[in-house]
């Protein structure tokens, strides 16, 4: 691929992650005008947190400066987030709580990485390593919506746009760890796509009754890379 091929796909693959990213403030939004986060759950927000600022500091380490750019406005919207919800929950010695084990976990893994400075392949491993096991959990996370739409045997739950997004998004940067023979990127964004396609067959096999469905009317997935 020449040179101007792949700036040209790292700057796609930055933007349309960011665009992602601001999918956040559409639920935002939606607390703000209520005044209340309902029964919605921000654990999205602090794991998008967590998921941005360990792929910054991985970024970091490897001299890769797409990642660090999309994370770092990946964990500044992420924290922008948690912030809002915090302010209009009502569970908020709970939700600090979380926010306060995610940031230890970050703090920790920061910590001890740094101890092996002299060992610079050791830290950008262990610190790959973290960032697919939170990156791949967030990408299981839809698999309980998979199950109910199977059950009912209606798509109508899930977000199309959003599926569609993702799937384009995981693709761009799959093509991007291929290309700078990442297996750290590769492999999360692999089963992001694998993860997006069983998901857009669902809308082949079990097509929805509607376009007005709970999955259009909130989005409440926040992905993470």
């Amino acid at each position: 691929m020449s040179a101007v091929a792949y700036e040209l796909l790292s700057t796609t693959a930055v933007i349309s992650t960011v665009f992602q990213f601001l999918s956040g403030a559409m639920i935002c939004r939606k607390y703000i005008q209520k005044k209340s986060t309902g029964d919605s759950s921000g654990v999205p927000f602090i794991c998008g947190f967590l998921s941005c600022s360990f792929w910054l500091r991985y970024g970091v380490l490897t001299e890769e400066q797409s990642i660090v750019l999309v994370n770092v406005i990946g964990s500044t919207l992420f924290l922008i987030y948690t912030l809002i919800y915090y302010v209009f929950t009502i569970n908020k010695r709970a939700f600090v709580k979380q926010f306060a084990f995610v940031l230890a976990v970050l703090i920790a893994v920061i910590i001890y990485t740094n101890r092996l400075e002299d060992q610079r392949n050791q830290m950008i491993h262990i610190t790959g390593i973290f960032c697919c096991i939170v990156t791949v959990c967030f990408f299981a996370a839809p698999l309980a919506s998979l199950l109910h739409v199977i059950r009912a045997k209606n798509s109508e739950s899930l977000p199309l746009p959003l599926i569609a997004t993702s799937f384009l998004v995981s693709l761009q940067w799959l093509i991007y760890g291929i290309l700078i023979s990442d297996s750290f990127i590769q492999i999360p964004n692999f089963l992001g796509c694998l993860l997006s396609m069983m998901q857009l067959s669902l809308f082949v096999l079990y097509p929805p009754r509607s376009y007005s469905g709970q999955g259009y009317k909130l989005v409440e997935q926040a992905v993470p890379f």
